[in-house]
């Protein structure tokens, strides 16, 4: 193994002493697993014979699932809505050892959920149910609260914006200011409808379509690939992180510096919620003393494990270590 290598692993070894808080989107995701048996006699749709029924959190809930599956302190916050949904979901979280406490029960949303239907390991079909708007100045100063009152018993905060609601921009403005003024990580997962709203962030990591719809220049070339970073960072004066599939990842740095970085994955079966392991990652690297470029890397080997795995997934630090001692 590289002495390069020897260094991110030491990094990953104190993944499990960090705290984060992640403040975003929550979703319940459902996966109905079964076998496609035949064709319905009443439409000419797959008609799925039913194996059995398993819950994950999801959106935000899932960046807090990566962070807790490394062993680290995982603290949630958002809304749910007063359902069997929000039971269902908050029971799925504690017992992957997320802390629910600065949850908030919204009365007037229901619980996000996205229903997938697998058959034969591939997705058939997705239902959700969701009602995206923007929170209430109460619940939004609920949220302000619990940042303020837990930023200096924390290492880093992550915002992840499915653009549901939570985010908005006072709110995101708030916790910007209060993670530099504290000195403290915060990385964006982004949503291209609020980018104002990210500026001076440590870390954006938007997806390839993301940052294609941020900036409205289309990446079709490599070159273009570096315009729409450096947009990026020029518009929100904050490091951009762009995951690109197949391609790998491109991190932009406010030094100008650009870096390529393959990617690790040897199979895709499912890329569900791989910017999540990729935002918890690089967070938790870089509370753990990374630069921006060790980080980048070590995301970029969570997601090639990630990708291998069937549905919302997580990995463990031995998983991570081993994909760096096998490079």
């Amino acid at each position: 193994m590289s002495k390069k290598n020897e260094k991110l692993i030491k990094i990953i070894s104190q993944f499990k002493n960090k705290k984060i808080l992640v403040v975003g989107d929550i979703m319940l995701d459902k996966y109905i697993w079964g076998d496609v048996t035949r064709i319905s006699p009443e439409a000419p749709v797959q008609v799925v014979s039913v194996q059995a029924e398993s819950y994950a959190p999801g959106g935000a809930a899932n960046v807090a699932n990566n962070i807790a599956a490394f062993g680290s302190d995982s603290y949630m916050s958002g809304i749910v809505g007063k359902d069997i949904a929000n039971e269902i979901l908050l029971k799925e979280m504690r017992k992957r050892n997320i802390k629910t406490e600065y949850i908030i029960t919204d009365e007037k949303k229901p619980t996000i959920q996205k229903v997938r239907v697998i058959g034969q390991r591939q997705q058939l079909l997705r239902i959700d149910y969701e009602k995206g708007e923007y929170l209430s100045k109460e619940i939004e100063n609920k949220i302000l609260d619990f940042v303020t009152n837990k930023i200096k018993g924390i290492d880093g905060v992550v915002i992840s914006d499915y653009a549901k609601g939570v985010i908005t921009k006072n709110l995101m403005m708030n916790i910007i200011k209060l993670c530099k003024g504290n000195k403290k990580i915060v990385t964006i997962d982004p949503k291209p409808q609020n980018k104002k709203f990210y500026k001076d962030a440590t870390l954006i990591t938007p997806n390839c379509k993301e940052a294609s719809e941020m900036t409205n220049i289309e990446p079709d070339s490599e070159k273009n690939v570096l315009k729409i970073g450096k947009k990026i960072l020029k518009e929100l004066k904050a490091p951009v992180l762009i995951t690109r599939g197949e391609k790998g990842m491109t991190l932009f740095e406010t030094n100008g510096k650009v870096m390529n970085i393959p990617t690790k994955a040897k199979e895709v079966y499912d890329v569900t919620g791989a910017g999540d392991t990729v935002v918890a990652t690089v967070t938790l690297a870089l509370t753990s003393g990374a630069t921006l470029r060790q980080a980048a890397i070590i995301a970029n080997h969570a997601a090639g494990v990630v990708v291998g795995k069937v549905g919302t997934s997580t990995l463990s630090i031995n998983e991570l270590k081993q994909s760096l001692e096998n490079e």
